[in-house]
């Protein structure tokens, strides 16, 4: 009723100009609202007006509503938080879409999820038109919209994202209603060019009807209020850590009761972290049995209210006391308190969160030794990682060798992704400073680092042709990536280019693209057009030894843990 009279008071009493400045300075009329009296009613109308954006970002990419639910709150806990800090020139629709996004790739970072997103990107490139368009271009639009630049993407997002009609896009963007139509055919021509190269083709025309009607989907019914009240929570309060721990656990899912003392040490690691960021890798093991033996005190404490086991630690305990320096009966002893332990969680949902939270710290730990017996594997962009990198590596079993090169992969991507934020905002700062020419030697941007960078991280990059990286199209004669990898079948590769643009790929894909494209050709030409569903189909149409080099390698990073 409200909206009613409000639309006829406009349309009959007031200029369109004010209607249209009301419009673009609702969020910072709530946001001010939040952040000067802590209005939870302000915040909880953001979460409602964004809500279906930020979910749907984030389901395009971790393909699951019960993770996607968990950036979702994510998401607005960060709102809650910076609100304060924003710049008032922010538009509030880019900025949620860029942080669901980044949220949502670190959550999928571990390599068998983004391997499943690109072997579906890859099929998608001989997609006949029999498909929808919503169909082929899904997978690809997140990852595609990364690589406009932000004036275009921003264009995007407020037209067929929020469906604000040219006026209102020109208003919030400061220009005309007619410039507002030129940037966003001219963004939508642009994010089509980006689409035909993934060989997604679809028109120009139809593209902004196909993303309006299906980008943003409605969240899940009460999400809404989770998510406001872990946010204000979030947001009133100065120790961040600890507000954090609390407000996760008020709306804990089925998941995060998994895996909730795991959090908490992953939380507890990234405040140490931030106070000590010089710190060394010894440091970070230490810390995590730090971590470890607050988890061994809990699941204590729960063992103490079940009489029955309290008297059999307590008696293996005393055992241990006296056995300390018999090593073969303390290693017994240690057996025994497993299985007791084992035992007593198995009985409750807590037990089972224990054991989980555990196991997971234990991949940890093996994975950081396997890093420190393989030192070819270390790289100088380690220093920059987090206690949260190590979890989010060690996410997955590690049984195999292969399995080991995977989380160990991953480990780097994220300090490589780190210095890849840092190289673009120099190159930005740089370029800006220099009448937006691009520097011919990386050392050149050292004064452009908020904090300096290590000499050593920047001679693993370099300034390459952009044709060097061809599937990013980040636009530009050059791009800066890493020289090479260090495993060539699982690591990522990233590149920042001239424009401002992100993206990151793998070194394999690149190289074996050309060496495979035959073999791909003629399995399609004895399948009706169709692609492999399976690596392993391929097999019968290698002819050189080069493609079976390249087919091995395609056969191993697509190799599952049993």
């Amino acid at each position: 009723m409200f909206s009613f009279l409000s639309q006829l008071f406009v349309g009959f009493l007031l200029p369109a100009t004010i209607y249209i400045w009301k419009m673009k300075t609702d969020d910072w009329s709530l946001l001010s609202q939040y952040t000067q009296r802590r209005s939870n009613e302000a915040f909880a109308t953001l979460v409602n007006r964004h809500l279906n954006l930020v979910y749907s970002v984030a389901l395009r990419q971790v393909r699951s509503p019960q993770l996607a639910q968990e950036v979702a709150q994510s998401v607005f806990i960060d709102l809650a938080r910076d609100a304060g800090v924003l710049k008032p020139d922010t538009i509030l629709t880019a900025w949620l879409y860029r942080v669901a996004y980044r949220t949502a790739i670190d959550v999928v970072r571990s390599e068998s999820r983004r391997q499943a997103r690109e072997q579906i990107a890859m099929e998608m490139t001989a997609m006949n038109t029999a498909s929808s368009e919503w169909t082929r271009i899904e997978p690809l639009l997140d990852e595609t919209m990364e690589v406009l630049d932000e004036e275009d993407r921003t264009a995007i997002l407020l037209r067929y994202f929020d469906n604000k009609s040219l006026h209102e896009v020109g208003d919030a963007l400061g220009i005309s209603e007619d410039a507002a139509q030129k940037r966003v055919s001219r963004a939508v021509e642009r994010l089509r060019e980006l689409f035909s190269k993934r060989g997604a083709v679809v028109g120009a025309a139809g593209l902004g009807v196909v993303i309006s009607a299906h980008a943003v989907q409605a969240a899940p019914a009460g999400l809404a209020a989770t998510i406001s009240a872990a946010a204000t929570l979030a947001g009133t309060t100065t120790v961040a850590v600890t507000t954090a721990t609390v407000t996760k656990a008020i709306t804990m899912t089925l998941l995060q009761k998994t895996i909730v003392a795991a959090a908490i040490a992953a939380a507890m690691g990234s405040g140490i972290y931030e106070a000590h960021r010089a710190s060394t890798l010894g440091d970070q093991v230490q810390a995590l049995q730090e971590q470890q033996a607050l988890l061994t005190g809990q699941i204590q404490q729960l063992q103490g209210e079940r009489d029955d086991a309290s008297n059999q630690v307590a008696h293996l305990t005393d055992e241990n006391a006296v056995l300390k320096n018999d090593s073969a009966d303390l290693a017994k002893l240690r057996g025994d308190l497993a299985q007791k332990e084992a035992a007593s969680a198995a009985n409750t949902n807590s037990g089972t969160m224990q054991v989980t939270a555990r196991a997971w710290l234990d991949r940890v730990t093996r994975l950081k030794e396997r890093m420190e017996k393989t030192p070819d594997a270390k790289i100088p962009e380690l220093k920059l990682v987090t206690e949260q990198d190590w979890l989010n590596a060690a996410r997955g079993e590690l049984n195999t060798d292969v399995d080991y090169r995977r989380a160990l992969s991953a480990i780097r991507a994220a300090g490589e992704g780190k210095v890849a934020t840092m190289l673009q905002k120099a190159l930005a700062g740089y370029m800006q400073a220099n009448s937006k020419q691009v520097p011919t030697d990386l050392g050149q941007l050292q004064s452009y680092f908020d904090t300096p960078v290590d000499d050593a991280i920047l001679q693993r990059w370099e300034i390459a042709p952009a044709k060097t990286v061809p599937n990013l199209g980040l636009g530009g004669d050059v791009i800066i990536t890493q020289k090479a990898p260090v495993d060539d079948v699982f690591d990522s590769r990233w590149g920042i280019g001239p424009g401002g643009g992100v993206g990151s790929t793998d070194f394999l894909f690149s190289e074996i693209t050309e060496t495979m494209k035959p073999v791909w050709e003629a399995y399609r030409a004895a399948h009706n057009g169709e692609w492999s569903k399976d690596t392993s189909q391929l097999e019968p149409y290698l002819t050189t030894p080069e493609q079976r080099a390249a087919f091995d390698k395609l056969m191993l990073r697509n190799s599952i843990s049993k």
